[in-house]
């Protein structure tokens, strides 16, 4: 009988010893698999079982949640939405997150070990902080006058602090609400087709996303270049580049738009955007130094991030002369982003000193304690001071006396470029229209802001297209709010 006892007891204790082992298994080794198994709805559920934190701009929640009382219980709603959307992103319960939404989720979220008492006390305690907040640094009336000036058109709009690198205003239009992605259900899945199925393409972020031949606008990059190796010593003086211009190891001559343009020096060619002249000053600069200088203002870059990832400007590194002289105003295969014209203007208003752009100025707790601040840092020295001082005045006689008479405001200092951008089979497409420039108030020791503005889906005919037109009066608007702040 006391045999029997025992061999019960053994066999308990076998058993317990089994449980405890399952039980191991289960909530350490298997712990990460069934965590990340989409059939395990806890994980879910427990995302949204509180609040989401707010992306603010100037002190005010752009974000909000509402609660459902469903299983995944808080959605995400978005304060005008469609003004902010190019900031924001989205945050789905069906379709996961982008932008600022996915680049600072953990934040917003309450994930991130940095919102933790302790290190590693979330792992352990499995406890869930409430979702932070992060600050952007856009400012709402650069934000509407760009938002307002596009007006529904396909276009976009990037706005710099160019001291600092602050982001003043991201616009992609046209926009949608995010707030329609937020839930779950047939009306969640509806306008992701309907947005997605679209041919003006809401969704796509032109500011960061989309790259688009620069045109003329470039021709700012070219300029810096022959400055800074040499090839013009004097922006007075002729270049000696004739017109017509014949691409070089081709018989193919390459237009220009304006009169006059035989032989010009380098400020002709930049207030009238003489092609002839810019092309020949890339060619004489030279694809090594070409390169180079493009790398300096941010083309090529594949590791920019804002904190959201930005899509590469690209100068091509090999070319013949040709495609180099073609590229060197803003044509072949040279591409950017709005944001990337941006910080050219931006290198130019900051004395040659490029800063690396951001939209984030800090990230905070849920009881406002400080996690994380970004600050100010030089991203390149896009060219020397003397170069950019030189620029400046070249770019103050556009604005004054030349292509983008149409930018000027009065008591304050703009600068600027003008651009027409060819695209298409044969250049067959309507030309995108840009527009960059930086402003300065009278009694400042330095620029409010750079901007870079470009125009799809320019509304007047074909031949009057142009960025002095269609494009810089939206600057204007941009650069007169920040000049008001």
């Amino acid at each position: 009988m006391t045999g029997h006892i025992r061999l019960a007891a053994v066999f308990c204790l076998l058993l317990l010893v089994a449980l405890l082992v399952n039980s191991a298994r289960i909530q350490v080794i298997q712990a990460g698999s069934l965590d990340s198994n989409p059939a395990n709805r806890r994980k879910a559920m427990d995302r949204y079982e509180q609040p989401r934190g707010e992306i603010v701009v100037d002190g005010r929640a752009v974000t909000g949640s509402k609660d459902t009382g469903q299983q995944l219980r808080y959605e995400r709603t978005y304060a005008e939405g469609p003004l902010y959307a190019p900031v924001t992103g989205f945050s789905s319960q069906t379709y996961g997150t982008t932008l600022l939404e996915n680049a600072q989720d953990g934040i917003l979220a309450g994930t991130d070990p940095m919102l933790a008492p302790l290190p590693f006390w979330n792992d352990i305690t499995r406890a869930h902080p409430p979702g932070g907040k992060v600050v952007t640094t856009v400012e709402p009336a650069l934000q509407r006058a760009a938002y307002s000036g596009l007006d529904g058109r396909r276009g976009a709009v990037a706005a710099i602090e160019p001291a600092s690198g602050r982001i003043l205003a991201l616009v992609s239009s046209p926009s949608y609400d995010p707030g329609t992605l937020s839930g779950t259900g047939r009306a969640v899945t509806g306008a992701w087709r309907r947005l997605n199925g679209a041919d003006d393409q809401p969704m796509l972020n032109r500011a960061i996303r989309q790259t688009y031949p620069p045109g003329s606008a470039f021709k700012i990059v070219t300029a810096a270049a022959a400055l800074d190796a040499g090839v013009v010593e004097d922006v007075d003086e002729p270049t000696g580049v004739p017109e017509p211009y014949v691409l070089p190891g081709t018989r193919t001559t390459l237009p220009n738009d304006t009169r006059g343009c035989d032989r010009e020096s380098l400020a002709y060619a930049i207030k009238w955007s003489c092609n002839s002249v810019m092309a020949g000053l890339g060619v004489a600069v030279g694809l090594d130094r070409m390169v180079a200088a493009a790398g300096r203002f941010g083309f090529n870059d594949r590791r920019l991030r804002i904190p959201s990832g930005v899509a590469v400007s690209n100068f091509d590194r090999e070319m013949s002369d040709d495609q180099l002289a073609l590229s060197s105003i803003g044509q072949f295969d040279t591409t950017a982003t709005p944001l990337q014209m941006a910080m050219v203007a931006a290198a130019v208003a900051n004395g040659g000193d490029l800063r690396r752009p951001y939209l984030v100025d800090r990230t905070l707790a849920a009881d406002g304690d400080v996690v994380s601040r970004t600050g100010a840092h030089s991203y390149h020295r896009a060219m020397s001071p003397s170069t950019a001082y030189r620029l400046r005045q070249l770019m103050v006689e556009v604005v004054d006396t030349g292509t983008g008479r149409s930018a000027g405001i009065d008591g304050a200092t703009v600068g600027g470029k003008t651009g027409t951008a060819q695209h298409g089979v044969g250049n067959s497409g309507t030309p995108y229209a840009w527009f960059i420039a930086w402003a300065q108030a009278a009694d400042t020791g330095r620029p409010a802001v750079a901007v870079a503005v470009v125009v799809e889906d320019a509304e007047a005919v074909r031949g009057e297209i142009s960025g002095g037109g269609d494009a810089a009066p939206i600057a204007r608007a941009v650069m007169e709010a920040a000049l008001r702040d």
